[in-house]
């Protein structure tokens, strides 16, 4: 795992602020996001977590998204797996 998904999924778990190279945490009225280039790829609200590619089947998204305990993401012929299940990258609850 690289650091800057590290650091923002540890920041993110704790509810904080900051921006990690073109990751950024933010958090407000007890609600947490991660952005990727702008773009919402994981929201945490009243201890529930949700991710999505936003989009956006990268790599980049891939290993953010990997950083979150739960979360495994295989790409197999163009086609994502979450955790062995295809998975179009819409809104899914990890915990």
């Amino acid at each position: 795992m690289k650091i800057v998904t590290q650091n923002a999924v540890n920041c993110f778990n704790k509810g904080g602020n900051a921006t990690f190279s073109n990751t950024q945490v933010t958090t407000s009225n007890g609600v947490t996001k991660l952005y990727l280039f702008d773009n919402l790829i994981a929201v945490k609200e009243n201890g529930v977590t949700r991710i999505s590619n936003a989009g956006w089947e990268s790599n980049t998204t891939k290993e953010r998204l990997n950083g979150f305990v739960g979360v495994h993401i295989q790409q197999k012929k163009g086609q994502w797996y979450l955790n062995g299940e295809e998975w179009n990258g819409s809104w899914k609850q990890i915990n």
